[in-house]
């Protein structure tokens, strides 16, 4: 049985009412994980599209000469983020349709995003590092869910850090170091995955503030999913630049 919260975990709560929670809560993180791995699949799809159709014989189409190397490729690479702040700004004035469905559409823009990898990185490389990253996130994440630890002080820690990833990452554009890239990637591998951890107990903690609502509910699965899709996916980035083979 799941962990319970702490405030329902005494015993002015019935068997049955606890039943009634761990069961609510089993449900509203299924449905979290749904959509989480949907949309990793989803960019999955977009990525491997996007490059077949931007790349043959070896040599760039023109889809492949607007996406990779014209100015339109910052716009590729700065549209996912553009995405994830309208969500996060906007989702309580949304439906949920329409949460879902810009959810979706963020998920596929990622995608064509980083359909560029399959330039630099083998296949059997991205491959392998994907599935080291599932299982690397599914065991943080289900620590994340069942500890009984307390993880909400590690939120200030891990926000700098990604801050501190941000703007390295940012000044590596014009440096392009590959020493300054390689100490992002793995204090990148480390913030991502105390994030996952983070995450899923404040997505599970979320649930008892939200369980009285099904609309508020349904958009906090959505946002949720979010959080721990955006872990993923940088995790997957950092340990694909940290071990990845290229072509």
């Amino acid at each position: 049985m799941a962990q319970l919260d702490n405030r329902y975990a005494t015993s002015g709560y019935s068997a049955q009412n606890r039943a009634g929670i761990d069961e609510g809560l089993r449900s509203y993180m299924l449905g979290v994980y749904n959509y989480m791995a949907a949309g990793v699949a989803l960019t999955g799809i977009a990525a491997y599209l996007t490059y077949s159709l931007a790349v043959s014989g070896g040599q760039l189409t023109p889809l492949g000469q607007a996406l990779y190397a014209s100015p339109l490729k910052w716009v590729v690479m700065l549209a996912p983020l553009a995405f994830v702040f309208f969500l996060s700004f906007r989702v309580e004035k949304m439906s949920v349709g329409a949460a879902q469905a810009t959810f979706w559409l963020f998920a596929a823009v990622m995608g064509v995003s980083l359909s560029s990898i399959f330039l630099v990185f083998t296949g059997q490389s991205i491959t392998q590092i994907f599935f080291i990253t599932a299982a690397t996130f599914g065991a943080l994440s289900l620590w994340g869910y069942t500890t009984k630890r307390d993880i909400s002080g590690w939120g200030s820690f891990l926000f700098m850090g990604l801050i501190g990833i941000i703007l390295a990452s940012i000044v590596n554009i014009f440096l392009q170091s590959s020493a300054l890239q390689f100490a992002v990637s793995a204090i990148g591998v480390l913030v991502f995955a105390g994030l996952t951890a983070y995450d899923t107990q404040r997505i599970k903690d979320t649930y008892f503030q939200v369980a009285g609502n099904a609309e508020l509910a349904a958009k906090s699965a959505i946002m949720g999913a979010l959080s721990l899709y955006l872990d993923f996916i940088n995790m997957f980035m950092m340990l694909l630049n940290l071990f990845g083979n290229r072509e």
